[in-house]
């Protein structure tokens, strides 16, 4: 309900005395709301509802009053006093809706708006911002929205109102909006992901990582993505050890098809059997793996006297240049000079023989071979001495590349 204003007027008369001489001047002053008439020689009521244009807006009635006017509701009801002094009321306090404070009004003289508005230039009663100019009693940890006529705390996101109290909201209990894992923090939450995963654009759901696209390396072999996980594997001949690094299965040992008559040889990724008596006509075997072809025997005359078998395998891409193998002479006669040379199987210049000592001499790869893929090459020792004396022997090495460099 509006409260009502009124200023009462009071009549004030005042004499002056000239300076100079006895002359008396005379004059009256009417205050604010009223006039002088000279007939009635008193000041009277100025009626601004009628001199007064669009006193009262927004559909409220114009009442005149003693030293001003009055704007009611069209419903409002009107006691007159019949004259009687009527006291000037004060304003009335009107709760603001949350805990009973009053709001100041401004009152401009003729127009009287009620609590929590304020009148315009143009008397027109218009809602005064109390979040804007600071007059609420809103604490720090809570918003002031302002409302028609007055304004409402309330608790900033992530607090709940308990009371006149503003406390902290569980989101975690409450609603849980993480994928999968949430922490409570004072006045918010934050959500966080299990190992594999990595908080989406949304910071609340969780994205698979590919850690298989993170590096080239984390496999020794392949790398298999999973959600929230990667696994990796290794090629056939191979198993895997500390969960990335591929490590040859010795199948010679676990298990092989070889027959009784051939051995079996493991290289990197695979095995072979080869075999037990590699001799051929017209050597025969005098030890393992040692052939020799007997002076007795015609067909030996321009042959090497002996031919030994050794095997060996070698990782793909190995790198260049590399010693793989030494050769050394076993039997060495007084007055001899040795030489070492690769006979056969470096058609494509993948080796070169270098001679370390008068009695040794190291195989050097000298070229990246890839795998799979055999060579067997010879080297051959020939000894000469003085006496025209030529002997020679032959090591035949079977080297395996195996298919990767691992």
């Amino acid at each position: 309900m509006m409260a009502l204003f009124a200023v009462l007027a009071a009549l004030m008369l005042a004499t002056v005395h000239g300076q100079e001489g006895d002359e008396t001047i005379t004059y009256t002053q009417c205050t604010d709301g009223y006039e002088w008439d000279p007939v009635m020689q008193r000041c009277k009521d100025i009626d601004e509802c009628e001199i007064v244009h669009d006193a009262c807006k927004g559909g409220m009635k114009c009442v005149n009053h003693f030293g001003g006017y009055l704007c009611l509701p069209r419903t409002a009801q009107i006691i007159v006093n019949n004259g009687q002094e009527q006291p000037v009321p004060e304003p009335v306090p009107v709760p603001n809706g949350r805990n009973g404070n009053a709001i100041a009004r401004r009152t401009v003289p003729g127009i009287q708006c009620a609590a929590g508005f304020e009148a315009s230039d143009h008397n027109v009663c218009q809602d005064i911002d109390e979040c804007a100019t600071g007059a609420h009693n809103c604490r720090v940890d809570q918003i002031c929205v302002n409302l028609r006529g007055s304004f409402s705390c309330q608790c900033t996101a992530g607090y709940q109102k308990r009371g006149d109290q503003c406390v902290d909201i569980n989101e975690c209990e409450t609603s849980n909006p993480c994928a999968q894992l949430c922490y409570n923090t004072v006045g918010s939450f934050i959500c966080q992901c299990n190992q594999g995963f990595e908080l989406s654009r949304d910071r609340m759901n969780c994205d698979d990582v590919n850690e298989c696209g993170t590096s080239n390396y984390i496999c020794m072999y392949q790398c298999v993505n999973e959600p929230g996980r990667y696994s990796c594997l290794c090629p056939d001949g191979y198993q895997l050890i500390r969960g990335r690094n591929c490590q040859d299965i010795n199948e010679c040992e676990v298990g092989h098809e070889c027959r009784e008559d051939e051995m079996c040889w493991n290289y990197h990724g695979g095995y072979r059997c080869y075999p037990r008596n590699p001799c051929q006509e017209p050597y025969v075997l005098s030890s393992e793996n040692r052939c020799v072809c007997p002076v007795s025997n015609p067909l030996c005359r321009d042959l090497p006297y002996s031919i030994v078998h050794k095997y060996m395998s070698i990782r793909s891409e190995r790198m260049t240049p590399s010693d793989i193998f030494q050769i050394q002479a076993t039997t060495i006669y007084p007055n001899t000079i040795n030489t070492f040379r690769i006979k056969s199987g470096n058609e494509n210049g993948d080796f070169v023989l270098r001679q370390t000592s008068s009695v040794s001499a190291m195989l050097v790869l000298v070229k990246p071979l890839t795998g799979p893929r055999e060579h067997i090459i010879d080297l051959e020792l020939l000894t000469v001495n003085s006496m025209n004396y030529r002997s020679s022997s032959v090591l035949r090495l079977t080297l395996i590349v195996g298919p990767y460099p691992f």
